[in-house]
């Protein structure tokens, strides 16, 4: 056999030089990368985590640089490669890495840092004396846009490299993305290769065309590695199986089962899906295993950046047992350490599983161990349903967001604050990219309307007129708007923060105002894995103190729900059929076996060509239960959709709970489920018209618009230090929307929240499947007398959120205990 490598061209050989002296020997897709590269064509690199993604990309860039430079010794004024990443967490690894082929080559290269942690010192240096590589965020690079003379900047650009793409994809910072991509192409002299880099996407070509549009299909390439990545995939099984379960309780009764695991690894990276389940675990493992103490660390997003790096150093040195993480660990160059992954709960995605799962064994040719802990008895089913993806290789897909106007206008704000832009050279520019390809004049007018008035609303204040239009380019004039636009680039838009520091001296991270007007002073709550008192709450800074007490309020963050993805559900569908028609494969599914019989002795168990209706009647109330199993996001608009079309044929109260496996309709009169089914309850027709009133009854509108507005630029959160509150934002929010929709209801971005409610946070496109799928089931109606195994959990989660007290908990073991006894 052929060595591939001797095919390579001669300039590649310090490059292999180096990696003989490593010890490595280049994997095959590693060289057809190196080869796509050399003969001038982009593309989008698909490899499993820690399998060389980094050194395929870094290699071809650097080689490539020096091909075009006439050697390693000249060294040629102004930036050469543009190293994108979604996490200012990943920055420093990635740049250590890029350093390590650099400093092998004797290269005399700056590869440096542009996040939102450089210092104002670093940030003049690399503007007056530009780094060979930059690596950088989308917002930070945005902020560069927003400086005079940026074109100079980025004028020598060769090459950008988009690491994980896939979490970019499918979000507004991957539009912000391909803007910047489609602008630096543009201000370029060099002719510029684009690659994108990602571990796990289902849909690799529509991934490929988003990142490159402005290239022939002839001249863009997908790359797939050829390396195989062993998973092993262990699920923590229950001694006895709750057949009445509900969500969280069984977790925790497995700490002692996780208690081993942890020992016997070198260490371990704990995941939860939410920053509160963090909070949570972190303090009932402390106080089960007390000698992890000084060894045992937690890292998510709402700590401190310091107290994060400082973990990630020690882990990256071994000197960590356990580290208890939310998603920010999802992603990272390599923690060699780390050779155990624990997962708590449903991870609601095959692909965020298996990118955690390799964070474990992050090496060519070592094995990933996984183990993953249900809370609840239900997500047994979903533990055999990974199982089974992971063998047959399935990933999701991500699907672009398509002309977002909010980040839009912010774009076009950014421009301005710099050297000013030509209409027609960005018009240009945007029909270059996915996202705005399409784009029509129509919002193109509006949008450079919007940015230098205010739009029709709001053309008689001047703090809205921020742009003005002279000498053919639009332009800010104001320095006290561009700091303020330059405070706000971004299109991560979570509900406002306050600071929490401690009385004595220290930082630690931030937390949610909501959680902290629930406290007094002096009340107890968890932060960062330590109780804290709390002192005092001024200018949006929590002051306390630590404490010896243990008990006290976990903190709870929005936003941390995640959607039981369409590929995820689909295989638990499966695993369903199989279990109906007796087919128990796997130790997980026979585990739950127990708790499905009862379900199919009581009611039924749903087939992928079935949808269950339960209908319970209890002695004040009603309870419809219906089990699409299509995951949280699509229940919330189709609970809300048959509840307004029942109610619109009697009318009615309804109060709606929903998990990922199906939703509950409960009424204290009788709710007529059969008569809507015979009028057709889920057709399509009338959709739009039906889902419209569902958003407008229930304010969804208006919540998502003081989103885009933000990103938009109407709103200003406050300045570094001294933040405008949550209640005076959501006020002046609701002002402008109520303004646009009375004076102004054509505004663009009334239409652009409304369509996101829809699209975005409760997936239309989704549910039209969903909708195709039920219309063609058939529809099994059952009258169980008592709750069964599916229902219980529902009606226990809709209990809770009516009314948490540890009565309710009470109750709902109460119930769990009758249910258990009546079956026997």
């Amino acid at each position: 056999m052929k060595n591939p490598s001797a095919a390579l061209p001669a300039h590649f050989a310090p490059a292999l030089r180096w990696f003989s002296e490593n010890h490595w020997k280049p994997f095959p897709y590693q060289i057809n990368v190196w080869t796509a590269f050399h003969e001038g064509q982009s593309g989008l690199l698909n490899a499993p985590t820690g399998s060389g993604k980094t050194y395929a990309l870094w290699v071809a860039a650097v080689m490539d640089s020096i091909k075009r430079n006439s050697g390693l010794a000249k060294k040629s004024a102004g930036l050469k490669i543009l190293w994108i990443t979604p996490l200012r967490a990943l920055a420093k690894d990635i740049r250590q890495a890029l350093q390590h082929f650099t400093d092998g080559l004797h290269l005399d290269w700056r590869i440096e840092l542009r996040t939102g942690d450089t210092s104002v010192s670093q940030r003049k240096q690399q503007w007056s004396h530009a780094p060979e590589c930059l690596v950088t965020t989308p917002e930070s690079l945005h902020i560069l846009f927003s400086m005079k003379n940026h074109e100079h900047f980025f004028s020598n650009t060769e090459s950008i490299i988009v690491d994980e793409w896939h979490e970019l994809l499918g979000t507004k910072r991957g539009v912000q993305t391909e803007l910047a991509i489609a602008h630096i192409a543009a201000v370029s002299n060099k002719e510029l290769k684009i690659w994108g880099i990602s571990a796990t996407i289902g849909n690799l070509n529509e991934a490929l065309q988003v990142l490159i549009p402005c290239k022939k299909d002839d001249d863009k390439v997908v790359i797939r590695a050829n390396t195989i990545k062993k998973t092993e995939i262990e699920t923590i099984l229950p001694d006895s199986i709750e057949r009445f379960p509900w969500s969280g309780h069984l977790g925790l009764n497995l700490l002692h089962k996780i208690v081993p695991i942890i020992q016997n690894s070198n260490t371990t990276l704990l995941f939860t899906n939410t920053r509160s389940q963090a909070e949570f675990w972190y303090k009932e493992i402390l106080n089960k295993m007390p000698e992890l103490a000084g060894i045992m660390a937690m890292h998510h997003g709402s700590i401190d950046q310091h107290i994060r790096i400082w973990v990630e150093d020690a882990l990256a040195a071994g000197k960590l047992k356990l580290v208890v993480c939310t998603s920010s660990l999802d992603l990272g160059v390599d923690f060699s350490p780390v050779d155990t992954i624990i997962q708590i709960g449903g991870p609601k995605g095959i692909s965020r599983f298996l990118q955690r799962a390799g964070r474990s064994g992050h090496q060519p040719g070592v094995t990933s161990r996984i183990f993953f802990v249900p809370t609840h008895s239900l997500e047994l089913i979903e533990g055999s349903a990974l199982k089974n993806a992971e063998k047959l290789g399935i990933h999701e897909d991500r699907q672009p967001i398509v002309g977002p106007l909010d980040v839009l206008v912010q774009y076009l704000v950014t421009l301005a604050s710099g050297s000013g832009f030509d209409p027609d050279k960005i018009w240009n520019e945007l029909r270059s990219t996915h996202a705005y390809k399409n784009l029509h004049n129509n919002e193109w007018q509006w949008a450079l309307d919007f940015i230098t008035s205010g739009g029709k609303s709001l053309s008689n204040y001047a703090e809205y007129s921020k742009v003005h239009f002279e000498s053919g380019l639009f332009k800010i004039a104001s320095k006290r708007l561009i700091t303020r636009h330059r405070l706000s680039i971004g299109t991560i838009v979570g509900d406002p923060v306050l600071q929490v520091r401690l009385s004595s001296g220290g930082y630690l991270g931030t937390i949610e105002e909501s959680f902290i007007s629930s406290l007094n002073i002096g009340q107890v709550f968890w932060f960062g894995g330590r109780p804290l008192e709390l002192v005092k709450v001024k200018d949006m800074v929590v002051y306390a103190k630590l404490t010896k007490k243990k008990s006290g309020k976990v903190p709870a963050w929005g936003g941390g729900r995640l959607p039981l993805s369409s590929k995820l559900s689909e295989q638990i569908r499966q695993k369903l059929e199989a279990a109906r028609t007796g087919n128990f494969d796997g130790i997980e599914m026979l585990t739950v076996k127990p708790l499905l019989e009862i379900q199919q002795l009581w009611s039924a168990i749903p087939g992928t060509d079935t949808l269950l209706i339960e209908k319970t009647t209890t002695d004040d109330s009603c309870h419809v239960f219906i089990f699409p199993f299509e995951g949280r996001f699509v229940h919330e608009i189709l609970s809300a959709l048959v509840a307004y079309r029942i109610g619109r044929k009697v009318p009615s109260t309804f109060s709606i709970a929903m998990n990922d496996y199906g939703f509950e309709l409960l009424s204290d009169q009788d709710i007529p489920i059969e008569e809507a089914l015979e009028e057709d309850l889920f057709t399509k027709k009338h959709l739009v018209e039906d889902i419209a009133e569902c958003i407008n009854k229930s304010g969804l509108a208006k919540s998502k618009f003081r989103d885009v507005a933000t990103i938009a630029g109407l709103l200003f959160k406050g300045y570094p230090g001294k933040l405008i509150a949550q209640k005076h934002l959501q006020s002046s929010s609701s002002l402008l929307f109520d303004v646009f929709t009375q004076y102004d209801p054509q505004n663009l971005l009334l239409d652009q929240a409304r369509e996101e409610v829809i699209t975005l946070q409760l997936d239309y496109q989704r549910l039209l499947n969903t909708l195709d799928k039920i219309n063609n089931q058939q529809i099994i109606m059952k009258y169980p007398e008592k709750f069964s195994p599916f229902a219980f959990p529902i009606m226990a989660d809709g209990l809770r959120q009516k009314l948490s007290t540890e009565k309710i908990t009470d109750r709902i073991k109460r119930m769990q205990q009758q249910l258990e006894k009546d079956a026997g």
